[in-house]
């Protein structure tokens, strides 16, 4: 196992982002090395992931083969993300396979004129892009490389309701609309915040909740880090998030014909390449070309702003980028993680947090 440089877990490996992500790792003679644990929703059905995998064997300039595994995990049902997390750990602790080095928090859920919960009674986006995630987060933090390993949540402008698309979009503009939390996280992990009830277009309050995970996703880049920085064992970890751009992706496969299908796959599919040409960290990027920049931010040390430990860093593709006030807000992260110890139901045995509550 010494050819390996650490475990990588990705989540979402079957969408358009992760299958890209999975592409340049096992075509890469370094990233290779790394033991790959894949999440899809359903192993039965891998489609791209698959399609990914094939590259290696098929790729001239691969020399290795790359050590992975493909697993089911449906992060709306967050006794399915305890199952997986104790299987990745029990291998971890076993040594058949390396600490990990980094968890890419890739998989995404967006609806578009409906609204659907979990069997716990949780908006579907809030608990899917945000809340598994986050119970997965601390439930590995045991099995993580102490000295170089990172977290990296993929993030998006609808997080941030002054983002100049969100302001063209309008789907902010109303007054109660322009802060996401108050003094309870329960009104996002319910869905009651922006409900389907409460919408005249079909679509704004959908996207709101799926801004409104996404923010809570990068609150955790400063009150994540600040419990890990606090911890006399896992002080070293990064946690970091990164704006990947507009791609034409499976995330909008509940949107309207005229958006899924003239927007994203004609316009930006045709265009997207020559857009990132002219400008790489624009609005409409191509699945490769984010898929490289999210692994630089999960394994490289450099140009900057990437660095040894880049704690705190909100990238948007290869730059710092501008996300929302409200993750930034000391007394909000406290909120949106007191909420999250609530809804995940953790307890102190799950995870090797010390500052845990």
């Amino acid at each position: 196992m010494a050819h390996q440089t650490g475990t990588i877990v990705l989540t979402g490996a079957n969408g358009g982002l992760g299958s890209a992500m999975v592409s340049r790792i096992v075509t890469d003679e370094n990233l290779s090395a790394s033991h790959g644990i894949y999440t899809v929703r359903d192993t039965r059905s891998p489609g791209a992931l698959q399609a990914a995998l094939n590259k290696a064997s098929s790729s001239s300039s691969s020399t290795s083969v790359h050590s992975h595994e493909e697993i089911s995990l449906d992060l709306s049902r967050l006794d399915n993300v305890r199952k997986v997390a104790a299987v990745i750990n029990a291998q971890v602790e076993a040594g058949t396979i390396p600490p990990i080095r980094a968890i890419i928090l890739n998989a995404g859920f967006e609806e578009a004129d409906q609204q659907t919960w979990n069997e716990d009674g949780l908006d579907m986006s809030f608990v899917v892009n945000y809340l598994g995630h986050w119970l997965l987060t601390v439930l590995l933090l045991q099995s993580m490389d102490r000295e170089r390993g990172r977290i990296v949540w993929i993030s998006s402008w609808s997080q941030d309701p002054k983002n100049s698309h969100n302001q063209r979009y309008g789907a902010y503009k109303e007054e109660r609309y322009k802060n996401m939390v108050l003094d309870d996280l329960e009104p996002l992990a319910k869905g009651t915040w922006s409900s389907k009830a409460d919408d005249k277009t079909n679509w704004a309050a959908a996207y709101r909740r799926y801004g409104a995970s996404k923010m809570c996703c990068v609150a955790m880049i400063h009150e994540l880090q600040k419990r890990l920085d606090q911890d006399p064992v896992l002080k070293n970890i990064s946690v970091l998030a990164i704006d990947p751009g507009g791609m034409d992706t499976g995330i909008i496969r509940h949107s309207p014909w005229l958006v899924r299908v003239l927007f994203f796959k004609i316009f930006v599919g045709l265009f997207s390449g020559l857009m990132v040409r002219r400008k790489p960290n624009g609005t409409w990027r191509t699945p490769k070309k984010s898929a490289r920049d999210v692994l630089a931010a999960a394994l490289a040390s450099g140009p900057p702003p990437l660095s040894e430990r880049p704690k705190g860093v909100y990238l948007n593709g290869t730059v710092l980028g501008e996300y929302n006030l409200e993750a930034k807000d000391p007394k909000k992260g406290q909120i949106i993680w007191e909420g999250s110890v609530r809804f995940a139901q953790l307890r102190e045995v799950e995870t090797a947090l010390q500052n845990w509550r």
